[in-house]
């Protein structure tokens, strides 16, 4: 019989350490920290928060659940940044097996213990799987929607799922620490995107990243426009420095999102001089202009229709609203970021906030 440790777990199994970047995120944290406390993995766990600058009650709170349970420990982030306060609870845990979280998500009760069967049966430095975003209002269920289709995210597999087996990236991560230390942790001055990055690092240090369906993790989307907005900016312009940086066989599909903005603001400007020629009684082929924002117009009412019909009426018009602005937003948001103002914009904001963010952690 296996032998316990002090808490009750078996010491046959091997350790879990679950690390988690907090900021600003009194709202959703708690819910994050229970799912890994309810965790039906066996073996022995501890859980370490890094605490960025928070404004919103979000110290007080991971304070009071550290003292209410002794395996989670809180720790300090200055910077604030997610790969930052993932790099600081990373070296201040002890266990192989490194389990990433998010404050926004909430792990299934046998994330742990399927994560681990799957490292320990393929060898993988990173197992991972699928962003399974869940909303409670009619306008973050359209965001859930439009983060799990095709139309959407591109429906790369940690958005829409599929076949078991090496992969590029994965939602979250859960690494063997040894390989994870070798290759550097999270490089810190990757505000977005970092994921990817780390996991580029790994497959080229000879390690597998492996991506299972077994693995879906529930996520809650943006509560607002402007926040959605913001997220999608960010995302895409760090999105476009990574392309410049580390281009690869897949670049290509990265600039679909620019390429539609572009030629939907083309279009609707070519129209625009069409429409007035034609008041002054010049009829003009530029008012063809007109067909690409319209096709693009008639992209996002088939995809309200099609993919959004099982929310309900409320939720399909919040599609209408949601769908552009991720496409827009990230495209707009690629072009500086490919132009290498990415990480320049990065710099300037925290040399004016003095190494710090008062946004929330991503």
């Amino acid at each position: 019989m296996a032998e316990s440790t002090s808490t009750g777990a078996r010491a046959d199994l091997v350790g879990v350490s679950y690390v988690m970047p907090v900021l600003n995120d009194v709202t959703h944290v708690r819910a994050a920290v229970d799912s890994l406390l309810n965790q039906d993995y066996a073996g022995p766990f501890e859980v370490a928060i890094a605490v960025g600058p928070s404004i919103d009650g979000t110290n007080e709170l991971v304070d009071e659940l550290s003292r209410a349970d002794p395996r989670i420990r809180v720790l300090s982030n200055p910077v604030g940044s997610t790969p930052a306060g993932l790099n600081i609870a990373i070296q201040a845990t002890r266990y192989p097996v490194v389990v990433r979280v998010d404050a926004h998500s909430v792990l299934p009760p046998d994330y742990a213990r399927i994560a681990v069967e799957a490292i320990e049966r393929t060898g993988a430095d990173n197992v991972g799987g699928i962003m399974d975003a869940q909303g409670t209002t009619p306008f973050e269920r359209a965001v859930a929607r439009a983060y799990g289709s095709r139309v959407g995210l591109g429906g790369t597999p940690h958005h829409v799922g599929g076949a078991e087996g090496p992969a590029d990236t994965v939602y979250l991560g859960v690494f063997r620490r040894e390989p994870l230390e070798r290759v550097g942790m999270f490089d810190e001055r990757i505000k977005r995107g970092q994921d990817w990055e780390l996991n580029r690092r790994i497959r080229s240090a000879g390690g597998i990243v492996w991506f299972t369906p077994e693995l879906k993790v529930t996520y809650r989307p943006r509560p607002s426009f402007s926040a959605l907005a913001r997220q999608f900016f960010s995302t895409g312009m760090w999105r476009g420095e990574l392309t410049r940086r580390f281009p690869t066989a897949n670049t290509l599909r990265y600039f679909a999102p620019p390429v539609m903005v572009v030629g939907v603001g083309l279009g609707a400007l070519l129209g625009l001089v069409g429409v007035v020629q034609a008041a002054t009684g010049n009829p003009t082929v530029l008012l063809l202009g007109w067909l690409i924002p319209a096709l693009y117009l008639l992209l996002v009412l088939a995809a309200a229709g099609i993919v959004a019909r099982r929310d309900g009426i409320r939720s399909q018009l919040w599609f209408l609203v949601v769908l552009p602005c991720i496409h827009f937003c990230w495209g707009v948001g690629f072009v500086p970021g490919f132009l290498s103002l990415a990480s320049n914009i990065s710099a300037l904001k925290n040399e004016r906030t003095g190494g710090t963010s008062v946004g929330r952690v991503d």
